[in-house]
């Protein structure tokens, strides 16, 4: 990358990532715009922060500031195909242009970088060690792949700390651009087979990055991946998990909307009586690596219990719509999971907080090759809700398979309350259904129908 240019250029603006390297570059004093399909709360927000960004897939409406390669450097993401016109625009004319990963790569290889990855659990183990950064004054530069609602931003600055906080996403092998410092891999379930071909192709990308890690650095994995690391000699290799490995917790107290526990790291050290902020089970989890890695570059063990006890997680993760008052009040929750995995992790975080209450999911599948690749996994998953509904496939950056649909799951699905419904059917029968819990999942636009269904649940009389 160009150490003077003067403007930089998103293709694909409204991309998560993306926004957090928009912000970046805003905060350095660079002019940066931008284009991407179709508006959102994401590229509003980063309109009113000073990104220019078009929604209409013409070279003309590339600004002036832009358009000189000297001075203007241009990323995409990998969702993006090369035939798309602005993106060809830039490459017929010469211009530097590379992937948001590599980028991302360049920006962070002059820190320490924290490089959270894992099929799940990435964005909230990340997001939460970045906040203990900045409550412990130590902070970061950190690019995350979700809202920190703490923030209301992805993106955290930090002049002076030696900290990058990046979540290290393996879709099309991005985080191979990474060098990192300290490197968590938190699952290694098969996932992206679309990208990878195989379950070896996927385990193989993941050895490939451990052995980016540079020299002095740490290796932290959950215990019980089928990965076999290859880290580089001189890199520390540690485990973590709940209730085992070199970091993990003990004492853990449910109960009253809160989860306690106890933080025991590898010298025998304790910090005692943590506090969950976003009090569910698989949070433990993330809490322990996040905990781990803060502990491990030397944070204060109180700052560390305040990041935790205080983080209020990302938008998406786990995030309470309606929590209305009472033992037998409504509650709706959103949950970004879109893996079977994730889903069965999220269904039983549900049961663990609100046990023996009638519990309703309705799932929209993300990629037409993922709900190929998983569709008995992702029935088992969703058979452990009472009640599901299913919205068609979000479709993201791929084009249809034939046979592939919402009904390809639903078939195997056994609980005795189903059915597909289209987003405007669902909105329409809203008002039909008897929700007690609620329980919204998927990666893709699903959330937009939050507002409408919340409301009409809150007019559901007991």
């Amino acid at each position: 990358m160009s150490k003077d240019f003067k403007s930089i250029y998103f293709v694909g603006a409204g991309g998560i990532g993306m926004a957090a390297l928009e912000r970046y570059f805003l905060d350095n004093g660079k002019q940066v715009a931008g284009y991407d399909r179709t508006a959102t709360d994401l590229t509003r927000a980063l309109e009113k922060e000073g990104v220019e960004i078009s929604y209409v897939e013409d070279p003309d409406t590339i600004p002036a500031y832009c358009r000189d390669k000297r001075d203007t450097v241009v990323v995409y993401t990998a969702a993006i195909h090369e035939s798309e016109p602005i993106l060809k625009w830039f490459l017929d004319n010469g211009f530097e242009v590379m992937l948001r990963a590599k980028a991302l790569g360049i920006v962070t290889r002059n820190s320490k970088a924290l490089c959270f990855s894992g099929t799940h659990g990435k964005t909230t183990t990340s997001s939460m060690a970045a906040h203990i950064l900045q409550v412990s004054g130590v902070g970061s530069n950190a690019f995350l792949g979700g809202v920190l609602r703490n923030y209301g931003t992805n993106f955290l600055l930090s002049k002076t700390s030696p900290y990058s906080v990046v979540e290290a996403d393996e879709f099309n092998r991005s985080f191979h651009e990474l060098t990192p410092y300290i490197a968590v891999v938190s699952a290694t379930d098969p996932d992206h087979l679309d990208i990878y071909g195989n379950y070896e192709n996927y385990l193989e990308s993941f050895a490939h990055f451990t052995e980016l890690i540079e020299p002095g650095g740490v290796l932290l994995l959950h215990t019980g991946l089928k990965l076999k690391p290859r880290p580089r000699p001189g890199v520390k290799t540690y485990t973590y998990s709940i209730d085992e490995g070199d970091f993990h917790a003990a004492r853990v107290r449910k109960g009253d909307g809160e989860i306690v526990f106890d933080f025991v790291a590898p010298d025998g050290s304790v910090i005692a009586d943590v506090k969950l902020g976003v009090p569910v089970e698989i949070n433990i989890d993330n809490a322990v690596a996040a905990m781990a890695v803060c502990w491990l570059i030397k944070v204060p063990a109180q700052a560390i219990k305040e990041g935790i006890a205080t983080f209020m997680g990302a938008k998406r993760r786990f995030e309470f719509w309606l929590k209305e008052p009472g033992s037998h009040g409504h509650v709706v929750i959103d949950d970004y999971a879109h893996h079977p995995n994730e889903i069965k992790a999220s269904i039983k975080s549900v049961r663990d907080l609100y046990s023996g209450r009638k519990l309703t999911v309705i799932f929209q599948p993300h990629l037409y090759t993922r709900t190929r690749d998983f569709a008995p996994e992702f029935a088992q998953a969703l058979s452990l809700a009472d009640e599901c509904y299913m919205l068609p496939i979000y479709p993201a950056r791929e084009e249809p398979i034939a046979g592939v649909s919402s009904e390809l799951i639903m078939k195997d699905v056994t609980c005795p309350v189903k059915k597909v419904y289209s987003k405007e059917n669902l909105l329409s029968s809203i008002h039909l259904l008897n929700f007690d819990i609620l329980l919204t999942v998927g990666a893709g636009d699903i959330v937009d129908l939050l507002p409408r269904i919340c409301e009409e649940v809150k007019k559901q009389q007991r």
